[in-house]
């Protein structure tokens, strides 16, 4: 087991003015896997200050200095990538083979592309007679998620350092490995005392003291719609500027005249990427009604493929979810399209054959409308809803008929029209006919969906303020 003991502000590791520790379970074995600091209000005060301190030396680096640090950075997280990818393994249960690129190797494709875009950020210019800046916001509370631990570190992290500020960050107390190893990079990356700190603790004590600390200029969070809300309730009591990325339940729009197949077997494996624990995922499946026979057919064959079990067994292509709460929430909204009458293709509430230890859920997919709980709400697992159409228009109603608005897909025999379209959707990040995801393109979404965008520059740019001279 791994016990972390103490905590990094100000360059140094030190004891946490907290007396408990957090356990950290790994939701295959339901075992604990790790402790860590119960961080406190003094914590925070006392890492907020390293911050404010280190501010006006960081924020006049040049952005060269800047752009050299953040490739040491992704060097060092490279070397570390196994390491990385175990500690991700043993707090969420995703399978190696996928955590190792989807959180090793693409924490380090963050950085490299933050690094990179740096250089094109207009941080001066001329209008009339007056000179626009761009400078740092100031020091950043930085929350991140345990759905992606590695990866929300270094894209909060490194986005803001490249922008000139300091940050104090606390790591999700779910899986919070990955953070204790960012900080252990930064400190052999040589960044300057203070600009980075690390509190561990829960939300309610660490996270709310660091979102209403008075030093603190900005808070980014990535999280749920309920924390998201909680946190500008707080940072509006000091006037602080929040990035919030929060909940989705986007569409997967398939035309009639798409390659269907492709497109439901695209759909699916985006919306049970990290056992559905993924924000932006395609959770509702639109097809034309004339072809719904044939997409839960599609559908159902793709889910039943997923191997669920030991994430160190490379046949494993499914983990679980991340704890026990989490289980039961996913279970329950199952349960819920059950009791609304949805139809059940596959899948279900029961523990999956062979597996009733651990938080495992069985993929699941329902075919039904877009007025039930489990096409309204966002479930965070493994289920999807097919939801048939009648006509283009209708299928783009459907898709809009979301309090969420963070991404979207497009399928269409022309992928052309299908980018047409695709000003139709209210949705952050639109992909057309499977296309991967740009790291360098903004990430973020509409509505519940959030505040302000990350990825490449505008990620950066989040963390920057206009000032106007002259």
């Amino acid at each position: 087991m791994i016990e972390r003991d103490q905590i990094f502000i100000n360059g140094k590791w030190i004891a946490s003015a907290g007396e408990g520790v957090i356990s950290v379970t790994s939701p295959v074995t339901e075992e604990t896997v790790a402790t860590i600091p119960a961080g406190s209000t003094e914590d925070v005060d006392l890492a907020a200050r390293a911050a404010a301190d280190a501010f006006p030396a960081w924020s006049q680096t040049s952005v060269d200095e800047r752009v050299e640090m953040l490739h040491k950075l992704a060097r060092l997280t490279e070397a570390r990538s196994e390491e990385i990818t175990q500690a991700v393994v043993s707090e969420i249960g995703q399978p190696a083979a996928i955590a190792r690129e989807s959180q090793g190797a693409a924490a380090v494709e963050d950085l490299r592309s933050i690094a990179e875009s740096l250089p094109g950020i207009v941080w001066e210019e001329q209008v009339g007679h007056t000179v626009v800046a761009r400078e740092a916001a100031g020091v950043v509370g930085a929350i991140t998620p345990w759905n992606g631990p590695m990866r929300m570190v270094c894209m909060k992290a490194g986005a803001a350092i490249a922008a000139g500020c300091t940050v104090v960050l606390k790591g999700t107390e779910v899986a919070p490995l990955s953070s204790f190893i960012f900080a252990e990079i930064v400190a052999e990356a040589g960044l300057p005392d203070g600009v980075f700190n690390l509190v561990s603790g829960n939300g309610p004590d660490v996270g709310e003291a660091l979102v209403t600390h008075p030093l603190v200029d900005m808070v980014s969070l990535t999280g749920s719609v309920r924390a998201g809300r909680r946190v500008m309730e707080l940072a509006s009591q000091s006037v602080k500027k929040v990035a919030l990325e929060l909940g989705g339940k986007s569409a997967n729009v398939i035309l009639e005249d798409a390659d269907l197949e492709q497109a439901v077997n695209v759909g699916i494996e985006d919306a049970f990427r990290n056992s559905g624990q993924v924000c932006g995922g395609l959770s509702r499946v639109l097809v034309p009604r004339s072809r719904l026979a044939e997409a839960e057919e599609l559908a159902v064959r793709k889910a039943e493929s997923y191997v669920l079990g030991d994430p160190y067994d490379p046949a494993t292509t499914l983990g679980p979810v991340a704890n026990a709460t989490q289980q039961q929430r996913v279970r329950d909204y199952i349960r819920s399209g059950l009791a609304e009458g949805v139809r059940l293709l596959t899948g279900g509430p029961e523990a999956p054959e062979g597996l009733e230890r651990g938080y495992f859920v069985r993929p699941t997919v329902f075919s039904g409308d877009n007025t039930s709980r489990i096409a309204r709400e966002e479930i965070f697992g493994p289920v999807v809803v097919i939801i048939p159409f009648d006509s283009e228009e209708e299928a783009f109603d459907i898709a809009n008929d979301t309090q969420y608005g963070l991404a979207g897909a497009i399928w269409a025999g022309d992928p052309d029209r299908a980018r047409a379209l695709a000003r139709k959707l209210r949705a952050g990040r639109i992909r057309i006919n499977g296309s991967p995801v740009n790291q360098r393109a903004p990430h973020g979404g509409f509505k519940l969906s959030g505040i302000g965008r990350e990825f490449g520059r505008y990620g950066i740019e989040e963390f920057l303020e206009y000032k106007s001279i002259g």
